[in-house]
């Protein structure tokens, strides 16, 4: 790289990179302490404070927003929060990459929707959606049983996996929220206070809980696969059977129903949009917010994560990040759809968010 530039610039490369410290990575996390302090004394707006949250009657805490914001870390830290305050808190991911466990530094076995305590706290839950697919053998096996087709599942199967292959995008989101869900408030109504749900796949997911007839493109498709698999004398498709099918999506349309109606009450529910203090970043915000105004989604906050603290020196460098991150806030105070929201500031932090001493930290630097 270097000899790609001219002696000017390179002398200019090397003035900005002496201005950035690039921390050890053998010092220890809490060596550093000092540095963060100065992070948190002027970013958090106390109008986005936890004080109410504390006190309010939702139970549920589902943050969204685009890739790459850091909600997982935020999700994580206001658990945190919670249990730090005696709440009995669960926290959810839907994350596929298992960025739940990597966030703690805890290695869990969460297979089938197991919860386990999180290391370091007496209260504090946690479990990932494991992607519960409406095309797994599962379902399909428990739909064929109850057609009495049990024992001719071999071609049936791969049809009706071939044609469930089509359906919208979201549909196992849902799904394995909506078991999650109602697992806990049917079974563990009292177990636990409050639940933080870190939902990369939002927008799929909200668009999936508004609307009805993705159910019914669901179940087209099923007796579309079934009749597909009818050459089979055994497997003929009776009224009996097809009725049948119909129960079976009519119970996962209520069960879904349940959900959507806890998920869009203000009273039980609030959605917080977390995104980073960049225009393009909050334009995709605006819009997410609008949408969520849409579907009659109750939004009260806006984490700004990844703010960089004032500085009496700068490079060029921060100096030109700063001055994108004041055109963002600016941004965010004149627009429409996000200037109402409540805003909360994280920090920037110099090592990455990772194990229960960080998390504790940017738990009380963030959510006061």
């Amino acid at each position: 790289m270097a000899a790609l530039l001219n002696p000017t610039s390179r002398r200019l490369a090397t003035a900005a990179c002496r201005r950035i410290s690039t921390p050890s990575a053998a010092a220890p996390l809490v060596s550093r302490r000092i540095s963060y302090e100065r992070y948190s004394s002027s970013l958090v707006d106390v109008s986005g404070g936890f004080s109410e949250m504390l006190d309010a009657t939702q139970r549920y805490y589902v943050l969204g927003g685009k890739g790459g914001v850091g909600k997982i870390s935020m999700a994580a830290s206001l658990a945190v929060k919670f249990t730090s305050h005696g709440e009995r808190t669960l926290i959810v991911s839907t994350d596929t990459t298992r960025s739940l466990g990597a966030s703690f530094e805890q290695d869990w076995d969460m297979r089938d929707g197991k919860v386990v305590r999180v290391n370091g706290f007496d209260s504090l839950f946690a479990t990932e959606i494991n992607h519960v697919k409406i095309v797994s053998e599962s379902f399909i096996n428990s739909l064929l049983g109850k057609m009495g087709l049990a024992n001719a599942n071999s071609v049936a199967m791969s049809k009706l996996i071939e044609t469930f292959n089509r359906a919208p995008p979201g549909v196992e989101d849902v799904y394995a929220l909506s078991e999650l869900i109602n697992s806990i408030e049917l079974q563990e109504t009292d177990k636990f206070r409050r639940i933080v749900l870190d939902a990369p796949s939002t927008g799929h997911t909200l668009k999936l809980l508004s609307a009805n007839d993705w159910i019914e493109k669901l179940l087209f498709l099923a007796i579309k696969g079934v009749n597909a698999a009818s050459s089979n004398p055994a497997f003929k498709l009776s009224p009996e059977k097809a009725q049948v099918i119909s129960s079976e999506f009519e119970e996962l349309r209520q069960k879904i129903a349940r959900v959507r109606e806890l998920l869009f009450d203000p009273r039980a529910t609030e959605f917080i949009i977390v995104t980073i203090p960049t225009m393009m970043a909050v334009g995709e915000s605006s819009r997410f917010h609008s949408s969520l105004n849409k579907d009659g989604v109750h939004t009260r906050r806006l984490v700004v994560n990844q703010v960089q603290p004032p500085s009496a020196s700068d490079c060029r460098f921060c100096a030109a990040k700063r001055r994108e991150q004041a055109r963002a806030f600016s941004a965010i105070r004149e627009d429409s759809e996000l200037g109402g929201l409540k805003l909360v500031q994280a920090p920037l932090l110099d090592v990455e968010v990772k194990g229960v001493p960080a998390l504790r930290f940017l738990s009380d630097s963030v959510w006061k």
